[in-house]
């Protein structure tokens, strides 16, 4: 399996691309006018409690206020340790309003909702995480090898003797940090000693809001999380960012055969790569597949549906086979939309009906090994009675269609736009409504090009009889700036 990361640097924003075997699996991007909070460290105030849903809103300074549930604020010590099988206690008894507190993002805003926080802070370096108000130490799931499992926590132990770690604090290993040797581990832990003691010195300045630890940017993240031994070449268009990405691979790991290379054709990177078509198909409703078939994805703000159609395919055998083969196209290619338009929450999949079910567990076999290489977790259910597979994926970024999009102003995110035949409708009643409060002779009424010709044409009858009904004239004017669904009955 061959991989490669693309990063494409400009003045206005960083994206960074994951290709696998030549196809694009992720796509990130970071404007610079709106970066994301996820990881960043705030002192924040408490401005509203809500016993109700056992939460709060806290303002850390963004646009909106941030929101924290009960369950997600850690019980500490009187030195600000996590105490350890605490009771759970009520938003009450956890946060008062005006109440300073110090919170880290796990979730950007999204749509209308605020961030999401924790208590639970975590600093993040190549191969570990620090949990400054944990005493817990553990290791990634991802990690399956136990081997290779019991040598890196037994190093970790080892590590932490010898730098007389006595501070209290937990570590998580990381899935990066497969194949680590003990001085790797070293390097990490006096690295996160030093950036803990930084971020504590200004969580100690008593100065308002403000944040006090901040993520490095989007190209350093990428290279710092996605970069394994799969990842054989690292391409970059910006010298700075060059330089930066190839510094921290020698100083972090230097083990790794991964070469970086300075991009400097004329030809973007991205469309070098193909990256901007992808990222175009990306922000459609349909997919097609290779076999014919087609999978129509809609996103809506409570869930995301996606439904799976044979289309042109006809097959070469039996139906059943037809279906079969449409439906591990169909889940390969569902499992690398969901990274690439990094689609998060609830997700429910109509996958084409089977009756066989070893077909069916095939099908859940293919969908669950397809899902293994993607970052967010994810969980899966069996295929319902309705021939529906439900899962959930991890939210915590915004998905590229609201990155990269924003509401249509003329259908106010409904995809769909009322016809002319159903505005002349509402024109005619509203008509009627102004003609029985009103006793002007002439109704001007004021609408869209399309609208006016379906009125003085298709729409000619019953206007004409409109007018005898009511006993006025009705003019009409266009209004170039109206869009189809709008108009206005006035007074002439």
């Amino acid at each position: 399996m061959s991989e490669e990361i693309l990063i494409n640097v400009t003045l206005m924003e960083t994206r960074v691309a994951l290709i696998e075997n030549g196809l694009l699996q992720e796509i990130f991007i970071e404007r610079h006018n709106s970066r994301g909070h996820v990881g960043d460290v705030f002192r924040g105030q408490v401005v509203r409690v809500m016993p109700g849903m056992e939460a709060a809103f806290v303002d850390i300074g963004l646009e909106r206020a941030a929101f924290i549930h009960a369950s997600d604020i850690v019980a500490i010590d009187a030195d600000g340790f996590e105490l350890r099988d605490a009771e759970p206690r009520t938003i009450q008894e956890l946060l008062r309003e005006g109440q300073s507190i110090v919170v880290q993002v796990a979730k950007d805003a999204i749509s209308t909702k605020g961030a999401r926080l924790t208590t639970h802070l975590t600093l993040p370096s190549r191969n570990l995480v620090y949990m400054p108000r944990s005493q817990h130490v553990g290791i990634s799931q991802r990690l399956e090898d136990e081997e290779e499992r019991e040598r890196l926590l037994e190093q970790l132990k080892t590590v932490l003797e010898q730098e007389a770690w006595d501070e209290r604090g937990g570590f998580i290993i990381r899935t990066a940090a497969e194949g680590a040797s003990a001085e790797e581990l070293a390097e990490d832990v006096r690295f996160l000693r030093r950036l803990w003691t930084k971020v504590e010195e200004r969580i100690g300045r008593k100065d308002g809001i403000k944040a006090v630890y901040r993520e490095v940017p989007l190209y350093m993240r990428t290279v710092r999380d996605l970069i394994t031994p799969e990842v054989e070449k690292i391409r970059v268009d910006s010298e700075q960012t060059f330089s930066e990405i190839r510094q921290f691979l020698q100083d972090f790991v230097p083990e790794l055969d991964t070469s970086v290379e300075l991009y400097r054709g004329d030809r973007p990177i991205f469309d070098l790569y193909g990256i901007e078509d992808d990222i175009d198909k990306a922000l459609g409703r349909q997919v097609k597949l290779k076999s014919g078939g087609d999978l129509i994805i809609d996103q809506t703000e409570a869930m995301t549906t996606i439904d799976v159609n044979t289309g042109a395919y006809l097959g070469s055998r039996n139906h059943a086979e037809t279906i079969l083969k449409t439906n591990l196209e169909a889940a390969t290619a569902i499992a690398r939309q969901l990274r690439v338009r990094n689609l998060g929450g609830i997700i429910i999949i109509d996958f084409i009906d089977m009756q066989d079910p070893e077909h069916q567990r095939q099908l859940q076999r293919t969908f669950a090994k397809a899902l293994e290489k993607d970052h967010a977790r994810t969980t899966i259910t069996g295929i319902s009675q309705l021939g529906l597979i439900e899962m959930t994926r991890k939210r915590t970024r915004e998905s590229l269609g609201q990155i990269l999009n924003k509401h249509c102003p003329v259908c106010e995110g409904r995809g769909t736009l009322k016809s002319p035949e159903t505005v002349c409708y509402e024109i005619f009643r509203e008509i009627l409504n102004v003609a029985r409060n009103y006793e002007n002779d002439v109704l001007l009424v004021m609408a869209s090009q399309l609208v006016v010709d379906r009125l003085l044409d298709e729409e000619s009858d019953t206007l004409a009889g409109l007018e005898e009904l009511i006993g006025k004239t009705v003019k009409f004017e266009v209004e170039p700036m109206y869009t189809q669904e709008q108009f206005d009955v006035v007074l002439y």
